[in-house]
């Protein structure tokens, strides 16, 4: 990966996830289907398009005729202070945030095949590339996109939305491959409707995930009247960025409540939300940051951790920092009274392992009591030494605290270890902890180390110091598929490499003749390779009784569908801009 100062600043964790981009496996018909989007985009999003986008196309070092190779485009990103690597299909969505949170544009490397030019379900580089790169050159929407990555990197996500991501992702590879078989899609749709029909309640990244739709993909600026396009997804579909703006789609203001609206990859969105500017999208962001679990705590915080079935961390308001998967809350009087994690699990404070409390030695888990201590005065993470000492907490004594939600913890004090003032863990020898009877923790385990915090005050999905604590995100098992094309298939690319050429060079005009007999005989759906003829012929005023062949081939065409006339009705008004 050819780096820069802002890829060097990734976590490692994050690069199991990164590929090198596979420019060579490209088709000439992949760089035709590239460059026809982007001429449509730059002939029709002035007008409908946020003012920055077409500028954003030009700082962002977007190239128009062939599919850009992003590494080149980090030596101009990196001027906006963002970069982009290359991946492979739908990522994990916290991983997809976190990149974001780096200013890390993840680009999808494969490109949709021709038949589906207007609207694909699936990421690839013309969304990625040509939607979100533009607008990130904005300086309020690049800080937005930032802080939305940073949320979206603590959001607790559910076993369920693993399995949703599962099903997108497989549905999304098979739509790509132009050769899956019909029978294949419609199984795939239909697991992944069933799993909607489960209605669970939303995690905290499935609503997030709302907002982003609503926003980065599908966002509307301006007045509910007369918006204009700034999210990706719209930029990316010449189809949807056409029926979008028509009044068929719902335009509603943007407000928190978007993130109750949830969303099918699969359709255009029958409602899109509008915000005046990039600063209520700020805004609503930090409204809905307000009610997540990383700035509030407390109970609600830990069932959306349970819920979540993976490491965590949650944070004691002594400042120390429990990462983990937490299995068990133990309760009294519906408040927790003590947090159980599997291991392996680590113990932190502003975001670093505390020495000696990493993974190997928590490789069993860790557990703790939470609350006051019957006896116990003021509050014991912000005591001093002889605070402590007077209150009989002394290091080489035997204690005996009684919690009031029933947890009683027994053994010798051996360290007290506190960090900037605040004592953050008690480690007892001999130590027994039960809870009415039941055992917690038992002598023969060894030292046991007790969280000092009467309440968690934060928690987050991930651990405090990913390093420390070998977080990984491993390579998706399903890959995007590796096309394996006909030899008619690489034949008919062939054409599309000879019309390129013709097209730039005027060499061989001579033979767009015979190019265009073998598309009539051999290859009866192509529509794009005609539209490429016809402007080489007019681009170089050469045989005009071969395009009016061509032209009205093509107007017959546009006769079969709605959708064949707008492709191939928006191709003519390039290839005959008179």
């Amino acid at each position: 990966m050819e780096s820069n100062e802002v890829l060097d600043r990734l976590p490692r964790h994050l690069l199991n996830l990164v590929i090198d981009q596979p420019y060579n496996t490209y088709t000439p018909q992949d760089h035709a289907v590239w460059r026809y989007v982007m001429r449509q985009n730059i002939r029709y999003l002035p007008g409908v398009a946020h003012s920055s986008y077409l500028e954003g196309l030009k700082r962002t070092g977007i190239s128009i005729d062939r599919i850009p190779k992003m590494y080149g485009m980090n030596r101009i990103l990196k001027e906006i202070g963002w970069a982009a690597v290359a991946v492979d299909g739908f990522i994990p969505p916290a991983a997809f945030m976190e990149f974001q949170a780096y200013n890390v544009l993840v680009i999808a490397a494969d490109i949709r095949p021709v038949d589906q030019v207007l609207y694909t379900p699936a990421p690839d580089i013309i969304h990625e590339a040509a939607g979100h790169a533009p607008i990130i050159a904005d300086e309020e929407y690049s800080f937005y996109l930032s802080e939305f990555g940073k949320a979206g990197a603590k959001a607790f996500s559910s076993a369920y939305d693993n399995r949703v991501y599962n099903a997108i992702r497989h549905l999304s590879i098979l739509k790509a491959d132009p050769y899956t078989p019909f029978d294949a899609i419609e199984k795939a749709e239909a697991e992944l409707d069933q799993l909607a029909e489960l209605q669970e309640t939303p995690s905290e990244m499935a609503l997030l995930r709302n907002l982003h739709w609503w926003t980065v993909e599908y966002g509307l600026i301006g007045s509910v009247d007369n918006p204009k396009i700034y999210g990706a997804g719209l930029l990316s579909s010449i189809g949807e960025s056409y029926n979008c703006l028509k009044p068929i789609v719902k335009k509603l203001p943007y407000t928190i409540e978007a993130k109750n609206i949830s969303f099918d990859i699969t359709k255009q969105q029958p409602q899109l939300f509008v915000a005046p500017d990039f600063d209520t999208l700020n805004k609503v962001l930090g409204h809905y940051l307000d009610t997540m679990s990383v700035r509030n705590g407390g109970k609600e915080s830990l069932e959306k951790a349970l819920k979540s079935d993976a490491t965590c961390t949650v944070i004691y308001n002594s400042g120390l920092q429990v990462s983990g998967k937490l299995v068990k809350v133990y309760k009294h009087n519906n408040e927790p009274a003590y947090l159980s994690f599997a291991g392996p699990a680590m113990l932190s404070v502003e975001n670093k392992q505390i020495e000696g409390h990493g993974i190997d030695y928590h490789r069993e888990g860790f557990g703790s009591p939470l609350g006051n201590i019957e006896g116990i005065s003021g509050d014991l993470a912000i005591l001093s030494e002889g605070e402590l000492g007077s209150q009989g907490i002394k290091t080489g004594r035997e204690l005996s605290l009684h919690f009031t939600s029933g947890i009683h913890v027994e053994g010798l004090l051996e360290k007290i270890k506190s960090r900037n003032g605040h004592n953050l863990i008690l480690s007892f020898q001999n130590c027994t902890v039960r809870l009415k009877g039941k055992e917690l923790f038992n002598p023969s385990w060894g030292i046991y180390d007790m969280a000092v915090g009467n309440k968690i005050i934060s928690a987050f999905a991930g651990p405090a110091d990913p390093d420390s604590f070998g977080l990984e995100y491993p390579a998706p098992i399903e890959k995007t598929h590796h096309l394996q094309h006909s030899e008619s298939k690489l034949a008919l690319y062939k054409l599309y490499e000879l019309v390129a050429e013709i097209r730039n060079h005027s060499n061989n005009i001579g033979r767009l003749d015979a190019t265009w007999k073998k598309i009539k005989s051999l290859y009866t759906d192509e529509w794009l390779l005609p539209l490429e003829i016809v402007e080489a012929l007019n681009n170089h005023k050469y045989n005009t009784s071969l395009s009016d062949e061509i032209n009205t081939y093509l107007k017959a065409r546009m006769a079969q569908n709605e959708d064949m006339r707008k492709l191939i009705g928006d191709g003519l008004l390039l290839t005959n801009p008179h």
